[in-house]
């Protein structure tokens, strides 16, 4: 159930929502049963502690085991967790949300290869969805709140990360299309206190679209999620390794 507390956002959790009567139905659960557990993992997170949000006082030592599984090892817990998922919706032919779909069609895959592709393919959907729903889906710089413009960007590369990096949602941020290329392509980058870095490049530009897009935001701070705060340490590759100064 770590993976649906990662998927949804912590404020709209609640026994209507979809996704939770979906988990639900696939462990045999009330759905009040498993909203409660996310109101559970939410008392063990940092990040909502800082805002005042102290979900369930009721928390057990399986919880925490689970808690500190998925931050030490984020892709191999979650392809485990996707894929008992995935068997639980195939046994019972459930197919009621975004992630059933996903998760469904691999049944249809052929070779190593292409299994692979999809399991890489679902895993990241989770990424997406983990980081932009810390983000309450607005974008951290803008605050633009379309969802098909927001992309969930990783600071350091995929290419670049390990496997307990890849997945990480400390090593994403909710950004716009636009703040996103500019972000891969070292134009902007964002500072240990938050705060959004331009680089000389822009500066140099004399399109006034460029100047109000990008230079505007210069030392202003982003809007930090709310949970999953960006790893300083990725943070710190990103400027090292892309950010042009």
């Amino acid at each position: 159930m770590f993976n649906l507390y990662c998927r949804i956002p912590f404020n709209v959790s609640n026994r209507s929502h979809p996704d939770v009567q979906h988990v639900a139905r696939l462990i045999n659960r009330t759905p009040d049963a498993v909203n409660m557990k996310i109101g559970n993992f939410g008392s063990l997170d940092p990040e909502l502690g800082k805002r005042g949000i102290r979900g369930l006082a009721n928390a057990s030592h399986l919880d925490q085991a689970t808690w500190d599984e998925f931050h030490a090892d984020w892709s191999a817990r979650i392809d485990e967790s996707q894929k008992l998922i995935s068997q639980r919706e195939k046994a019972l032919g459930v197919r009621t949300s975004n992630h059933a779909n996903l998760a469904h069609a691999d049944t249809a895959l052929e070779g190593e290869d292409r299994v692979v592709s999809r399991r890489v393919r679902v895993n990241q959907h989770f990424f997406r969805q983990a980081v932009l729903s810390a983000y309450d889906y607005k974008c951290c710089i803008t605050g633009i709140d379309l969802k098909t413009v927001l992309i969930a960007s990783h600071i350091k590369s995929w290419k670049e990360s390990n496997n307990r990096e890849k997945l990480n949602p400390q090593n994403g941020l909710c950004l716009n299309a636009l703040h996103d290329r500019a972000f891969d392509r070292g134009l902007i980058a964002v500072n240990d206190d938050y705060t959004v870095a331009v680089s000389s490049l822009v500066s140099q530009s004399l399109s006034d679209a460029v100047r109000s897009m990008l230079l505007w935001y210069e030392s202003r701070e982003i809007k930090t999620p709310s949970r999953f705060l960006p790893c300083p340490e990725f943070l710190q590759w990103h400027r090292d390794n892309v950010f042009e100064q």
